[in-house]
């Protein structure tokens, strides 16, 4: 009798622990296409930030470019400023100076023109001043004396309320409502 042996199939056909190779193997390529992907999308990701880092590090130093002209610009304004405040108001005083000139160039002048000749030029220095916000500060009798406007020379007894401006010994002048000199006054004393 002979032995029976099985039948040969093809599941049969490969070594015992085959089809765990091919499902390791499967998995292991898997794995592989998996990290494949994964290590082209963070270089992507990655080229994509430096992409970004570039673009930023340029807006950065145009900014502070022009950060830093806009400063020069404003530095070489403040400059100008400085140099040339005095311009306008020197050409509004150039009249006067004219004036003054032409008055002292008369020789056979007599008291009247020269009255009149000064009284001319003290309006027009009066609006040249006030042209460039230069004001006169020139309380009346009986104002409330502003420690802010007034520099009191003294007290003096007087028929009016203390703490009054009694006379003006000397005009104050604001420029652009700051003070230039404060008006010299003598206030009225309390009783």
């Amino acid at each position: 009798m002979s032995a029976t042996h099985p039948p040969h199939t093809t599941e049969n056909s490969s070594a015992p622990g085959s089809k765990d190779t091919h499902i390791v193997n499967d998995l292991n390529a898997a794995m592989a296409n998996f990290e494949s992907d994964a290590l082209a999308k963070c270089q992507a990701d990655l080229a994509d930030l430096q992409a970004k880092s570039a673009d930023l590090a340029d807006q950065y130093l145009r900014a502070k470019a022009e950060a830093e002209n806009a400063r020069r610009r404003a530095e070489d304004e403040i400059s100008k400023a400085r140099k040339f405040a005095v311009e306008s108001f020197a050409d509004s005083l150039l009249p006067v100076l004219d004036s003054l000139e032409a008055g002292l160039a008369v020789k056979d002048a007599n008291l009247e023109h020269i009255r009149e000749g000064a009284q001319a030029t003290l309006r027009q220095l009066i609006s040249a001043m006030e042209r460039n916000k230069v004001v006169a500060i020139n309380p009346g009798a009986s104002d409330k004396f502003d420690p802010h406007l007034h520099q009191a020379i003294s007290m003096v007894p007087a028929d009016q309320e203390a703490n009054t401006v009694v006379s003006v010994l000397q005009k104050g002048y604001l420029i652009a409502e700051r003070i230039l000199r404060p008006a010299l006054v003598t206030v009225a004393a309390p009783k």
